[in-house]
């Protein structure tokens, strides 16, 4: 239980603090935050858990995460529905919370609610086959790199900086795709107040996500020296 109210809290905080700085602080122009202090924001949020709860629950805050680890058998695979579980609701708590203060300014439009989508919700207005290669690509990169910097061989300490900064870069090229998911827990908590067609396009953040976890999680395993494959 510890473990889930780690990964509760972590992904809570993921969505509070990076979808809130793009439907709070990016709602300004003039506080020159912009797609880049967003993505410096999901950066931020990663890195500051990866420290608060790493000890504790591994630090996961993403299902994708969580899949990708198990089949690189860094994770138990018995593990995986509690902690998707957790992160789910965490992020949906962080999004009820975000809404709660987005809601308090005068003349308050939900609009897209920082979630994700392709099509014409796509900030640039790219394809669904472009999100999803999108989404697949750069989630497997994500995983590859969580799974190399958590290696029991690579540098220590330093872990949270590299899959911190990593995310900060994937958001700062898949922002005008598909706003950034490569996190289905994160798209699920703020489809959910966006509804209508942020629900419709659900399903596409859930299965490339997944999908790009899985094949790093398959592709890493291969890689690693046998002695550490069930570390």
């Amino acid at each position: 239980m510890k473990k889930l109210l780690a990964e509760f809290i972590g992904t809570l905080w993921l969505v509070l603090g990076g979808c809130g700085s793009a439907v709070l602080a990016a709602s300004f122009p003039e506080l020159g935050i912009g797609f880049v202090g967003v993505s410096l924001a999901f950066g931020l949020t990663v890195i500051s858990m990866a420290y608060a709860i790493g000890h504790i629950s591994g630090c996961h805050l993403n299902p994708a995460v969580t899949l990708g680890l198990a089949i690189g058998k860094r994770f138990d695979m018995k593990e995986v529905p509690g902690y998707v579980a957790a992160q789910v609701l965490g992020g949906i708590a962080g999004a009820l919370i975000l809404y709660s203060i987005a809601s308090g300014a005068p003349g308050f439009e939900l609009g897209g609610f920082a979630a994700n989508g392709y099509g014409e919700h796509s900030p640039g207005g790219y394809s669904m086959t472009a999100a999803l290669i999108t989404e697949v690509v750069f989630t497997f990169i994500f995983v590859f790199v969580i799974l190399g910097s958590t290696y029991s061989k690579a540098p220590g300490g330093f872990a949270g900086l590299a899959i911190g900064l990593t995310l900060t870069l994937i958001h700062l090229v898949t922002i005008p795709v598909t706003n950034t998911s490569v996190n289905p827990a994160r798209s699920t908590s703020q489809a959910i107040f966006a509804g209508d067609w942020a629900l419709m396009q659900l399903w596409l953040f859930w299965l490339a996500p997944l999908a790009g976890a899985f094949l790093a999680g398959m592709v890493y395993n291969y890689l690693s020296p046998e002695m550490d494959k069930n570390k």
